[in-house]
């Protein structure tokens, strides 16, 4: 029988219990207390959240179909300012501002995502290619968000390394590679403050766990049967265009794809309805990339994949309209992860 790993309940080292757990688990949690809402979703920012008691919540991207249950306010800097000033005083550097939406590099030629499969299948063919690796490297940008505070940027890195015996690693900082070695905004016990950077959340080891039920075994080698993989991995019967991106996130969480794994996610992301090629971009490491956009839901989903091999690089997602009780402005993004090998 396949079964879900078992995960530790408690909070480690006094963390709230939003930054607890598994991430997909805590995305579906999300998810689901949000679609248990009269008329989900609404257009207004306040309806998407779940009901609590004031604490940081973070956006989840799983809420529109879109990893992490991370995300971060690019427009919102007033807010973000004023919660620095705060919390540091006048003088000292933010740490909290956001950076702009990624921007499409002007006069670049998108690149369509049927084309960029063949290369990457080309990628995959060649002798040394990238292989397969269980575990993940991302660095992410999180939006937490209270009912009666204003929003904040929790810039996160992540590293999970799987061993032999079935047993993992899990290590959380709080850094921010746009800003190394200044002090970075963290909420380990539900207010916000700052910490240094390369703050250590979380050091864990976990027990070996040898479930075989997807995300956790390795993903197929055929578009069809990675569509159902990913379908059960997030454990939904549709697979939508956003809901696709969402799954990605999911996989790329739990996965650092090899060339032949990414050349078939490659050739699935060719086949999704309203993902279109925008243009070349650079990430938030330094990458260049092309950009790929979709429009749902309020909100704009941009996958940025490495050119050459076909690999995912990132996943941002911003709001389409503002929501000024909240202080959110339109174009404000909501979330962004960027995963290395």
């Amino acid at each position: 029988m396949r079964d879900r790993p078992d995960r530790p309940s408690g909070r480690p080292g006094g963390r709230p219990e939003w930054l607890s757990g598994d991430l997909r688990d805590r995305r579906r949690l999300s998810s689901a207390r949000l679609r248990a809402r009269p008329g989900w979703p609404s257009g207004r920012l306040r309806d998407r959240l779940p009901p609590g008691s004031g604490r940081f919540r973070p956006w989840s991207r799983s809420v529109w179909g879109s990893r992490l249950a991370w995300g971060l306010v690019a427009s919102a800097v007033v807010a973000a300012l004023t919660l620095t000033f705060v919390l540091s005083g006048p003088s000292t550097t933010s740490a909290v501002a956001a950076p702009r939406p990624l921007v499409i590099e002007s006069g670049s030629t998108p690149v369509p995502l049927d084309r960029l499969a063949d290369r990457a299948a080309a990628e995959a063919a060649a002798d040394g290619a990238a292989r397969l690796r269980k575990g993940t490297h991302v660095q992410s940008w999180s939006l937490g968000m209270s009912d009666d505070k204003p929003p904040i940027t929790l810039p996160e890195e992540r590293i999970v390394r799987w061993r032999p015996d079935g047993s993992h690693t899990e290590l959380v900082v709080a850094t921010d590679p746009r800003r190394p070695g200044r002090p970075v905004l963290s909420d380990e016990d539900g207010a916000p403050r700052l910490v240094d950077d390369r703050h250590v959340l979380l050091d864990q080891t976990y027990p070996p766990s040898w479930s075989d039920a997807p995300p956790e075994s390795p993903p197929p080698h055929d578009p069809a049967r990675l569509r159902a993989y990913l379908m059960e991995a997030q454990s939904i019967d549709t697979l939508t265009t956003p809901e696709l991106l969402d799954a990605t996130a999911t996989l790329l969480d739990h996965w650092t794809l090899g060339a032949r794994e990414s050349a078939v996610l490659a050739r699935l992301l060719a086949g999704a309805e309203g993902l279109r090629p925008a243009g070349q971009v650079t990430d938030r490491l330094g990458r260049r990339g092309q950009a790929y956009v979709n429009d749902s839901r309020g909100v704009r989903r941009m996958l940025i994949m490495d050119p050459a091999t076909g690999a995912v690089l990132g996943l941002e997602s911003t709001l389409r309209s503002p929501d000024p009780e909240y202080g959110v402005e339109k174009g404000a993004v909501m979330s962004y992860s960027a995963w290395m090998r």
